[in-house]
């Protein structure tokens, strides 16, 4: 009889999401086991039980996902993971923090492609703006914008927090190449005049781009809103909405939905948690694998 395909879900949440449970089993795991309240100290004990049980073939058909919300600190259980490994007893694991790195990526490639498609060009010396900037998702997707080659600035309530998780993306996730900058909020009616691209990223049903924003954005091309929980995060813009004309835009911007995102962001999840079970090669995967999967979706 052949061994299960057996994925340990390890979060330092209260509770494991169902959401990533369901996924993992649609995905063609068999068992999905759950570990809570886990800190980063516990992760190697639990990582080395899980390997030396089963033995190097085994292993193969084990799988660790990292779930819980703050993305700094999972990125530290992700390398814990990594370091914890002993060749050839390896296995695969996933960093997805509230699904935050899926989102951002289908975000990102959602735009990316929004960009191209209508306005004939990409991410590169474009001007960034989000919005919830010091969240888990906008914070990825800060990432992902900038190594593309964009300007990006990230928006909070407080200028301090947003200059300090700025910071702390340039120096730990952007190898030397990003410059991501922050700022807060009421800063926003000045730096969206600017913008090429405004992204949303903040708690669902609070509206921070308004028309009057949107009026005054004379180079925007792109906006999108990752939360499909009404009113949307952005003036007139709909869950549904693929590169629609945004209304009221002088630029001609488009903008892109919660649930067009979301689509993608299921599509990603769901084929990185079949390529952890697939490869005969132990893989740790993140925001920037997440991106690749995304973006090879966009094209087709």
């Amino acid at each position: 009889m052949e061994r299960p395909y057996i994925l340990h879900m390890i979060t330092p949440a209260k509770n494991l999401s169902p959401f990533d449970v369901n996924m993992a089993l649609d995905a063609g795991w068999d068992h999905a086991v759950g570990y809570t309240d886990v800190e980063t100290e516990e992760v190697q004990a639990l990582i080395q039980d899980a390997i030396f049980s089963r033995g190097p073939a085994g292993a193969k058909r084990t799988g660790v996902f990292l779930g819980g919300r703050d993305m700094h600190l999972v990125m530290d259980m992700l390398k814990t993971c990594q370091v914890s490994m002993v060749p050839p007893f390896e296995t695969s694991c996933f960093a997805d923090p509230s699904g935050a790195f899926t989102t951002a990526a289908g975000m990102m490639a959602c735009v990316e492609q929004g960009l191209k498609e209508n306005f004939d060009t990409d991410l590169e010396g474009k001007h960034v703006v989000i919005m919830g900037g010091t969240g888990p998702v906008g914070s990825a997707a800060a990432l992902l914008a900038a190594k593309a080659g964009a300007s990006v600035l990230i928006m909070g309530r407080q200028k301090e927090k947003s200059e300090m998780v700025a910071e702390l993306c340039n120096r730990e996730y952007g190898d030397g190449a990003t410059n991501i900058r922050g700022e807060a909020n009421d800063m926003i009616g000045e730096v969206v005049k600017n913008a090429d691209v405004v992204l949303a990223a903040v708690a669902a049903g609070v509206q921070v781009i308004s028309e009057e924003h949107i009026k005054s954005a004379s180079v925007l091309k792109v906006v999108a809103d990752v939360n499909a929980v009404p009113p949307s995060g952005i003036a007139g813009l709909d869950v549904m909405d693929d590169c629609k004309a945004v209304e009221g835009s002088d630029s001609g911007a488009v903008g892109i939905g919660a649930l067009v995102i979301g689509n993608v962001k299921y599509q990603t999840q769901h084929r990185l948690l079949q390529e952890m079970r697939d490869t005969d090669k132990p893989v740790y995967l993140h925001f920037e694998h997440a991106f690749e999967i995304a973006r090879e979706i966009k094209r087709g």
